[in-house]
Parts: C-alpha cells; structure tokens; sequence
C-alpha cells in the first residue's frame, strides 16, 4: 500500500508534468498555468460547464447565441467559428483530445441559424458583414482582446475569420484559417479546372446534368457527389461521430443561399468573394493551414501565408478539407505549435 505522503507527492508530480513536460505529440504544455487553474470555473452565479449566451443586437432585432467554454487559460482563448455555413460547433470536438493538454482554451461558438443558437429563418440575415458585427459583438461579451484572442476560422468559418481581422484584427492576438482560400472564384475554378478532372468523365456529366437542371433535391446528386467528391476530398475516412452531428443540423437555408448546393463549387451570395488583394492589410499572427487532397487549393493557401505581414503555412500531406481528422497529429501539432510561438513573441511561426 502507498503511503499517503508518497501518494500526494506522486499526484503533484503528475500534475505538474501535465503542464510542463513535453507530450507525445512532442508539444510543450503550457508552463504558466497549473492543472488546477485550467479546469478552474470562474463565471459568476449558477454555473453551466462553461456555456454561457450571448444575447446579439441585429437589424432585425436581439437573437441569443450559444458558447461554451472549455478551460481557462488568461493569455490563450481560441473562438472557434464553424463552417457550413450552417454547420455546427460539433466538429470542432476532436480539439479536447490536444488542445487543453497545452493549456489552451477553446471556445465553441454556434453561429446565428446554427446549432444551440437561434434560428431566425431570413434568409435576409445571411449576410457577411453581418456575421462580422456577431463576430465582435461575441468577442465582447466574452471579453477577448488582443493580449489572448485566437480566432480559428475553417472553411466558410476562415472567410468570415478573414473578414473580421480585415475590421477588428485590433482586438486579435493571432489569426487562423483552415482549409479556406481567400478568393471564391479562385476555389470555383480549382473545382472545375483540377478536382472536377479528377472524375470518371461519364460521372461528372451526370453530375453536370443535374446541376444544369437546378434539381439538386434529387438523391442521385448527392449519391453521385459523396463517392467521387466527399469521400475523396471533403473526410477520408468514415465521418466521425462529431462530423456527422454536425451536419445532420446543418442549416440548408443558410447554405444554400451562402455557397449553393455542394462543396463541389461555389454559386451562391459568395460566388464573387474575394480578398486576395487585402491579405496584406492582416498584420497579426496569421496561420494558414492547407491540406493535399483538400476541396480548397493548398498551393493557394501556401500563397496567402507569403500575402498576410506575419504569415506561416502548416502542410497537411494526408488531409483533405477536414484534415483535423484525416491528418490530425499534424493539424493539431501544427496548430499548438503556431499558437503557442505567438505566446511567446513569435511572429512568424517556422512549422
């Protein structure tokens, strides 16, 4: 039988070498906080497990919109914002298996029409600048500022991220986009010109027929689209349980009227969207992260990291668009490795 002296000691040993010893993913944990203040909940009054709403103003009047706090950490706190449009925060689930063992905390976030959040059902509200005011009004309510705001964007959730550094990067600390370009008709030409001559010929012209015909609620489009396009470069594997949670509430209305029926391209209110020419404008930390079999192309992801002033580029080799599953010690080594270079001063993070 251990000894209690011996058994406290032992505990403490742990705990310490939980937030100072190197894991197996060969990333420093964070040495200025103790396990202890991680889990620590300091919101006021009846407490929730980190959830805490955010009540925004809009033109259309006030919606409630969900978070949830995972950890505390005083100088790193990650606001995550989902893809879709319309998806949930869900897929972002995988990040408790790496993150809070380098002292960083996440924040979820389901935007308006997604998920915990209300749901308005305008199609009116599907706006980007208007994303960009919840954005900060969010960061507000959360108290985020530029001494430990992280703002990860993946997919249309990089777009928006883009949007919001261009007006607020004031208020950030550093700045992440994942598997996004920064140019729509750039991601609609890489579709047709490289992932569409990918397909079987025969395939992509069903594909074609029914899209010319706008039936896209027919079965056969998705059943078409999910062997030669999703499994390909959208998940690799089998969807994990958080992605499939995710997009099983994805919001069709606000997708569909934001980048049109598929991944595969890009038709709707976004169709035009560009940004290439702003990059340079984002000064903050940025990391770009791109991946080889991505919907998005990772030579052009590559590029934007040489366009934003304190640029970095994380490669995945083995991933596609959610290359935080299919290629994940590197996504997440990667993404550690960025944030916690900027805590320390860096400006650009070598990966």
């Amino acid at each position: 039988m251990i000894k209690k002296p011996l058994l406290i000691a032992v505990l403490l040993l742990a705990a310490t070498c939980f937030y100072t010893c190197k894991g197996p993913e060969g990333q420093q944990a964070s040495s200025g906080i103790s396990l202890a203040d991680y889990f620590k909940d300091t919101s006021a009054g009846r407490r929730t497990g980190g959830v805490q709403i955010v009540q925004i103003n809009t033109p259309k009047g006030k919606f409630n919109i969900w978070t949830k706090r995972i950890g505390n950490n005083p100088k790193i706190k990650l606001l995550l914002l989902n893809g879709g449009p319309g998806a949930t925060h869900e897929y972002f689930e995988c990040m408790e298996s790496f993150l809070p063992a380098g002292g960083i905390e996440l924040i979820y976030y389901d935007q308006l029409g997604c998920g915990n959040s209300d749901n308005p059902k305008d199609t009116a509200m599907w706006s980007l600048p208007r994303y960009v005011e919840e954005v900060e009004q969010v960061r507000q309510a959360l108290k985020l500022d530029s001494t430990n705001f992280y703002l990860l964007g993946h997919s249309w959730g990089g777009l928006l991220a883009m949007e919001y550094a261009l007006k607020y990067q004031q208020h950030l600390k550093g700045l992440i986009i994942s598997n996004m370009m920064a140019s729509a008709p750039d991601y609609g030409k890489y579709a047709e010109d490289v992932l569409a001559k990918q397909m079987d010929p025969k395939i992509l012209a069903r594909i074609r027929g029914i899209e010319a015909k706008g039936n896209f609620s027919d079965p056969e489009y998705m059943n078409l689209l999910m062997p030669n396009f999703y499994d390909k470069h959208f998940c690799r594997l089998p969807f994990p349980d958080p992605v499939n949670r995710a997009m099983s509430k994805l919001n069709e209305s606000l997708y569909i009227t934001m980048q049109g029926p598929s991944e595969f391209g890009v038709s709707g209110k976004l169709v035009k969207w560009d940004r290439k020419a702003d990059l340079p404008k984002i000064t903050v930390p940025a990391l770009s992260i791109g991946a080889k079999d991505d919907t998005m192309d990772p030579k052009h992801m590559e590029w934007m990291a040489t366009q934003f002033k304190n640029g970095s580029y994380l490669y995945c080799p083995n991933g596609t668009h959610m290359a935080m599953y299919d290629d994940q010690q590197v996504y997440m080594t990667g993404l550690i490795k960025f944030i916690k270079g900027v805590d320390a001063g860096e400006k650009k993070v070598k990966l």
